[in-house]
């Protein structure tokens, strides 16, 4: 994979490649540009200690020891660093087709798409975050504080941010979610090799991998044929030939064109923040709970007055899962934890003495809240361990229905369905982002975005495609890459906007008869082979560095 491969420009003898219709991208950014640009990462660092030290000290959490809050501030550098990196890896994507279409200037794009790639980050669910860490390993999750989990945080981060910005350095359209996703995959291999024989270590989530796997691989397929079947429809109904004819002058194409080229990067770049942004929300929430779980373990925003039906819905749980627990006696609580756990990684649920674990649990949890009043009000010593009964709760019930072990054991649609409630509950109470967190993600991304762009944007620009992109070709491959990464944000699943946008790209210039660069296509083919066993390896050996030697 070598950078002479994707050193090759436009050919400018190829039709649509005039010398004077590339555009300008080496203007220097204005004196004001650059303040923005150093105001807002200082409000964003400001924001994230206010944050921090405000609900530290709301929840009672005592002054962390030196060591401690040293460690807990690089990992969230690390982990910011990783959506920055993100930003100018990924974003530029989204900003190729309005900067080689003459629709913005450069500079203006790059701080637009910037833009709205923080309100995407702001405006998300979450449901991409925290499934993105169901693939890590039950026990790393449960002890995230521990020096394992530390190590599993820092490798992870640190072997994506290295890809991403190896295959950046050459120009390579590269995926950072398949990047992140291969080293949660080598972590989780990696503290299975290290386990002693006989403990029981899960590995990774292979369903749920599988179910990444499976977005990730169809993901630009879907943006290679939908682009190229969308050029063609727009061929048949719109007639205007302006549309699909390369700009042979540096001037804006017409008003309409202009601003549906706008809008598709506009909705790639909000659909990107909202989806990758929360990778690193995730992340993040997982160094705060094992660095500060007095703070973050549980969500204390929770209002009182839910306290009432959330203890009523756990004894709707304990009833049903009771009554499918085959007459098996009800373990001590640790005990009942230890069977669940083992439950969880060995996705085994057709023991029904697992129903009566959980359904201990689920007594465990409501003695609790009851006692205290409300989740709020949890003491520091009692927070991780009620976490973690409402984490292992909620992960059985959502293993046991994906398995299809509640139907076997003859769970009633009306049982499943009040099961569903209980996860909902248990997840509202575990599974929440400060709002501090979606800021400081936000800016990191935003501001990634505005840096770095030029590599990516020139190869998806000029060196896919044998001739100079088309507006057509631009629209068509942004609103299938937006379609896309919307529809993944709404079902939680992580998707590649690089893969889908840049195989959107070959598709309209495959339909368009415009030729493709082979030896661009090999070098961004071999990075996504490569990226999974990459990330991997250097995760698992970063994983195994930090857990034997540090």
């Amino acid at each position: 994979m070598s950078d002479a491969a994707l050193s090759q420009p436009l050919p400018t003898g190829a039709p649509g490649a005039r010398a004077n219709s590339r555009p300008n991208m080496d203007a220097k950014t204005p004196i004001a540009g650059g303040i923005i640009f150093v105001g807002l990462l200082v409000v964003g660092l400001v924001f994230t200690i206010y944050g921090l030290t405000s609900d530290m000290s709301e929840s009672g959490a005592g002054p962390l020891a030196v060591a401690q809050f040293a460690l807990l501030g690089v990992a969230l550098l690390i982990a910011l660093g990783f959506e920055f990196v993100n930003g100018f890896h990924d974003t530029a994507n989204a900003v190729a087709t309005v900067i080689y279409t003459h629709s913005l200037p450069a500079q203006v794009a790059v701080v637009w798409s910037g833009s709205l790639n923080l309100l995407g980050v702001l405006t998300s669910s979450g449901a991409v975050a925290f499934g993105i860490v169901s693939l890590l390993p039950v026990e790393l999750i449960l002890q995230v504080g521990s020096n394992a989990g530390f190590a599993m945080i820092f490798a992870l981060l640190i072997a994506a941010i290295i890809w991403n910005l190896g295959t950046w350095a050459l120009g390579i359209p590269a995926s950072s979610s398949h990047t992140l996703v291969g080293s949660i995959i080598g972590v989780g291999v990696a503290n299975q090799l290290l386990a002693l024989p006989g403990t029981g270590t899960s590995g990774v989530d292979w369903g749920q991998a599988r179910n990444v796997f499976v977005t990730l691989l169809v993901s630009p397929i879907f943006g290679f044929v939908l682009s190229a079947v969308l050029l063609l429809l727009m061929k048949k109904i719109v007639k205007d030939k302006r549309l699909y004819a390369a700009p042979d002058t540096s001037k804006p194409p017409p008003a309409w064109i202009r601003g549906l080229l706008i809008l598709t990067c506009s909705l790639v770049s909000f659909f990107h923040g909202s989806n990758d942004g929360q990778k690193g929300m995730g992340l993040i929430m997982l160094i705060l709970i094992g660095s500060v779980p007095t703070a973050y373990a549980l969500n204390r925003a929770l209002p009182a007055s839910d306290t009432p039906a959330f203890i009523a819905t756990m004894q709707q749980a304990h009833d049903v899962l009771t009554a499918h627990a085959g007459g098996a006696v009800a373990k001590t609580h640790d005990a009942a934890k230890a069977a669940v756990t083992d439950a969880i990684k060995s996705r085994n649920f057709d023991d029904g003495a697992v129903y009566a674990d959980m359904a201990t649990l689920t007594d465990a949890i409501a003695d609790q809240v009851k006692t205290d009043g409300t989740i709020a009000k949890i003491p520091a010593a009692s927070v991780q361990n009620v976490r973690n009964d409402m984490y292992l709760t909620s992960e059985a019930i959502r293993l046991a229905k994906k398995s299809g072990a509640l139907d076997k054991a003859g769970f009633s649609a009306d049982e499943v369905k009040t099961l569903g409630g209980v996860q909902k509950a248990l997840d509202n109470g575990t599974k929440f982002i400060p709002t501090w967190v979606k800021v400081s993600v936000a800016i990191a991304l935003g501001l990634g975005t505005m840096v770095g762009w030029k590599r990516i944007v020139v190869t998806v620009g000029e060196k896919i495609g044998k001739t100079h992109l088309t507006y057509g070709q631009g629209a068509s491959a942004e609103i299938i890459a937006a379609a896309t990464i919307g529809a993944a944000d709404v079902f939680g699943l992580p998707v590649s906007t690089t893969h889908v946008l840049s195989s959107g790209v070959a598709g309209t210039m495959m339909a368009n008869g415009s030729g493709l660069q082979w030896n661009t296509l090999r070098s961004i083919a071999l990075a996504w082979v490569l990226t999974l066993p990459a990330a991997m390896l250097m995760s698992g050996l970063l994983y195994w560095f930090f857990r034997t030697v540090l």
